[in-house]
């Protein structure tokens, strides 16, 4: 008797395309929920139908997007319409982040792999700031990246001759990335050369976070890591956080965009604040790119 081939089993030979299928699938899918983020935020709200009309999608899958970003508490769904969630936990969102400033975040990342080293170790926060620094990092390899972020975690999996220490803990989904007192405590444990991490706002030339449980995590990383390094884009100076962190005097560099405004530079180098800025274009960017971008070689 013949025994019957499971359904899930790739045929032979069919098992690269079906991955590459399967990613591709899930990058359209992660693209399309945040356009449809991005929509609701700029609209306020959206009848889940015009979603089908815009997307050429079914209702079907446009209610699956959306049960997905009301699980992260970015959109509510009432009544056939999606709105934002009056909630300050959008601003801390994956989903979210990631769709703001991307221009001024692919800078600061090329800018931080100055300060890389091939044989570091070095903590990567959860920011989507840091995120972007993922593509460029084969460049620097051998490296030890210790983590506390999913996304990253899976960005990373696949480099060579790069070691790979996920954080554990509590996981959120809404960030996707682990937190709380057993990610503190694993911290603990550790010692790294280098900290890459980023904030929700700086006032007074201090940092903040809107959620204590993140700021208890970078905490833990700042305090275990010989160098510690900001990203910061312009827009941070004009907003505002719950929790203070620490002063940016605190860090050993702090890398900001072109778009920062001069009177924020000069007082901060008045202060005797390591400040780098990043070009986000020019000579110096495409300079940049070349150098540590693998697709643009």
């Amino acid at each position: 008797m013949t025994a019957s081939k499971d359904v899930d089993e790739p045929a032979d030979g069919q098992s690269t395309k079906t991955q590459i299928s399967s990613d591709t699938r899930l990058a359209r899918q992660l693209a399309r929920r945040q356009s449809i983020t991005e929509i609701v935020m700029a609209e306020g709200s959206v009848r889940i139908e015009d979603l089908t009309d815009r997307f050429g999608i079914s209702l079907m899958t446009a209610h699956r997007d959306l049960d997905e970003l009301v699980s992260r508490g970015i959109l509510r769904k009432t009544r056939g319409i999606a709105s934002a969630a009056p909630t300050s936990l959008i601003e801390s969102s994956d989903v979210y982040r990631s769709s703001r400033q991307s221009a001024e975040k692919k800078a600061l990342a090329l800018a931080a792999m100055r300060f890389v080293e091939p044989g570091q170790a070095i903590f990567f926060d959860d920011s989507t700031t840091v995120l972007q620094m993922a593509r460029f990092l084969p460049s620097a390899v051998p490296l030890t990246v210790i983590t506390n972020s999913l996304i990253l975690m899976n960005e990373l999996k696949g480099v060579r001759d790069l070691t790979l220490l996920g954080l554990g803990g509590q996981y959120y989904n809404w960030c996707n990335a682990f937190m709380g007192r057993m990610t503190t405590h694993e911290i603990s444990q550790l010692r790294a050369d280098t900290l890459f991490m980023s904030m929700s706002a700086i006032t007074d030339d201090i940092v903040f976070h809107q959620f204590l449980e993140m700021v208890d995590t970078k905490r833990a990383m700042f305090d275990s890591a010989s160098t510690r390094i900001l990203l910061a884009d312009h827009t941070k100076f004009d907003r505002r956080a719950l929790h203070a962190f620490s002063p940016l005097s605190s860090f050993d560099i702090v890398i900001v965009d072109d778009g920062t405004p001069p009177v924020h530079l000069a007082r901060m180098r008045d202060k005797g604040i390591n400040v780098v800025v990043a070009p986000t274009r020019g000579v110096s960017h495409a300079a940049a790119i070349q150098k540590y971008d693998p697709e643009a070689r």
